[in-house]
């Protein structure tokens, strides 16, 4: 089940590395949420900065997983 999980997270059909980071991002946004409508200043500002952190990695792990492959193989295929 694992390795399942790995290789999904690996493969490039789904495009599933970025998973994480979008998770992080929407506990972040619930947070936010919540701290907003229960006028609680430090529930809505932890959960802007973890919001805005799931953002960022999820922006590093696209590029990192997704994007490095596709210019990777268009290289390649300039190359030959």
């Amino acid at each position: 089940m694992i390795r399942r999980i790995i290789a999904a997270l690996r493969d490039e059909r789904g495009h599933a590395g970025p998973i994480p980071g979008t998770l992080v991002g929407a506990a972040g946004a619930v947070a936010l949420g919540i701290g907003a409508a229960n006028d609680t200043g430090w529930l809505a500002i932890t959960g802007g900065i973890v919001l805005a952190v799931g953002l960022a990695v999820t922006l590093l792990l696209n590029h990192a997983l997704v994007e490095y492959e596709f210019y990777r193989r268009l290289e390649d295929l300039e190359k030959k």
